[in-house]
């Protein structure tokens, strides 16, 4: 697992520019804040959770987060 924690600070910037935040997306999912927070940095995995992040971007979980996806996941998902 690969902790990223400039890119977790970009992704609360540029959500937040967008009207959102990590805790909008968890009360969307039901989760806890610091779960999606521990997604976004890097310590734990969930599909659900970084689509949610990407979505909320804009963009998809493989340009979002390309060290956590395989090429062969990349191309599953297209």
């Amino acid at each position: 697992m690969s902790v990223d924690l400039l890119r977790h600070s970009d992704v609360k910037v540029r959500l937040r520019e967008r009207g959102s935040s990590l805790t909008r997306i968890a009360n969307q999912l039901g989760v806890l804040q610091s779960t999606v927070t521990v997604v976004s940095q890097g310590y734990r995995r969930s599909h659900r959770i970084e689509a949610a992040i990407a979505g909320a971007l804009g963009v998809t979980p493989q340009e979002l987060f390309p060290e956590r996806y395989s090429a062969q996941e990349g191309h599953a998902a297209d």
